[in-house]
């Protein structure tokens, strides 16, 4: 298997096991605080114990070595899990997926601040078009069940705040970034501790807290590894496959649905994202050839 198969095969395991974490949030009994201090401190510990395991302390001082921008990733990687937990307890998860589907637009944005990076005629086109859809989205939180502008803006957010994070990352591809998740996720469960009273979680909800944990560690470590062997264009059009079937998965569950301005405000950022990308990728072909 090539570089590039391996890269798309480890990205789309990746985003098939973030599917379910929305619907988790939803399901689990617990304030959001209580949910992302297990999400993250579940999650954080078992992928620092397997590194541990595997390969001792190396892994998170090479991680620790690359200096701001290790420390810019843990930032955004551990600060967007508390918030995502945050945004889906106070928005409709339709929302929340569509809205965080904006994360390559942010990371144009910073790669133009931070990296003098130009941003192309094509991008700022896409991100027009992305601003329409999620203001759309945000109009129609004042008429949707279970939708609030707070949350929106918190989805924002973690949007934001994720792409921060790949940006910085970017600066050290030789290594792997996947013990500064766990150093960031255990970090910030730490820090929310006091406020989230995480023993307070009623004792038939373990087996959903575990299965949460479990599956935000296995997303988390593929989501980390996928981007070493292919390129962003091609990360971004695998990671919209989740925008779909998480709210839909959360609407069948429980029943909740969407809204037609979510769904309308969500089909116009996928779709504008991903012929931007498929833009990106077909001329990359044609210049291999």
């Amino acid at each position: 298997m090539n570089d590039q198969a391996r890269g798309l095969l480890i990205t789309l395991i990746g985003v098939l096991c973030v599917v379910p974490d929305s619907l988790f949030v939803r399901l689990i009994d617990a304030p959001a605080l209580t949910v992302a201090f297990w999400r993250l401190s579940l999650a954080g510990g078992l992928i620092s114990v397997w590194i541990l395991a595997r390969r001792g302390t190396a892994p998170f001082r090479d991680v620790l070595r690359q200096g701001r921008y290790g420390v810019v990733y843990m930032i955004g990687t551990g600060a967007s899990g508390v918030l995502f937990v945050l945004a889906v307890s106070l928005t409709s998860v339709a929302n929340v997926v569509f809205i965080i589907a904006s994360l390559p637009i942010f990371a144009s944005i910073y790669s133009r601040i931070f990296l003098a990076e130009p941003i192309s005629k094509r991008m700022l086109i896409t991100i027009a078009v992305v601003m329409v859809g999620i203001a759309i989205i945000a109009y129609g939180s004042g008429e949707t069940a279970h939708a609030s502008l707070a949350g929106d803006l918190l989805a924002l957010a973690v949007s934001a705040l994720f792409a921060a994070g790949l940006t910085a990352a970017r600066h050290a591809r030789a290594v792997s970034m996947v013990p500064g998740v766990g150093m960031a996720y255990l970090i910030v469960a730490a820090l929310i501790a006091p406020f989230a009273h995480p023993f307070s979680m009623p004792i038939d909800q373990a087996p959903l807290v575990l299965s949460h944990g479990v599956v935000i560690m296995s997303s988390s470590v593929f989501l980390a590894l996928g981007p070493r062997y292919i390129t962003s264009a091609e990360v971004g059009l695998l990671v919209l496959l989740e925008s779909v079937p998480a709210p839909l998965l959360v609407w069948w569950m429980i029943g909740e649905n969407p809204g037609s301005y979510a769904l309308l405000g969500g089909v116009i950022v996928i779709v504008a994202l991903f012929v931007s990308n498929m833009i990106v990728l077909l001329r990359r072909k044609r210049i291999r050839n």
